[in-house]
């Protein structure tokens, strides 16, 4: 039973800063990215930040400056660091994890999600 396990969310006021952790019970060398996505009441959940297994990362325009995405292989977890956060960073916050099993078999695991509430 593979499992996401998230944590770090919560309430903030604008300008404070949270930092989001999800650990994997995924094999260390099958994975190829780990991100993080969220979905705001009444939006589309989408892609804000991910680092591959080279630790190239990649940013929503909405979030670059602000939050940091970073990795600890031997831990098996990624994290967000999020500064600077706005009323409009407020969402559910997904981990997501993809690589290939030990078979070739593609997988593409997502977290319960976290809540992160900004208040004004």
């Amino acid at each position: 039973q593979v499992q996401l396990v998230e944590s770090g969310g919560g309430l903030v006021q604008a300008g404070g800063s949270l930092r989001l952790s999800c650990a994997t019970s995924r094999s260390a060398l099958s994975i190829r990215s780990m991100g993080w996505h969220r979905q705001a009441p009444g939006k589309q959940r989408e892609l804000i930040a991910e680092i591959t297994s080279g630790r190239r990362t990649n940013y929503a325009e909405s979030v670059k400056g602000r939050i940091t995405i970073s990795r600890d292989n031997a831990k098996k977890t990624v994290y967000l660091q999020m500064n600077s956060l706005k009323p409009e960073d407020t969402a559910v916050y997904y981990c997501n994890v993809k690589g290939y099993t030990t078979w070739g078999d593609k997988y593409d695991d997502w977290g319960q999600g976290t809540q992160v509430l900004v208040s004004s």
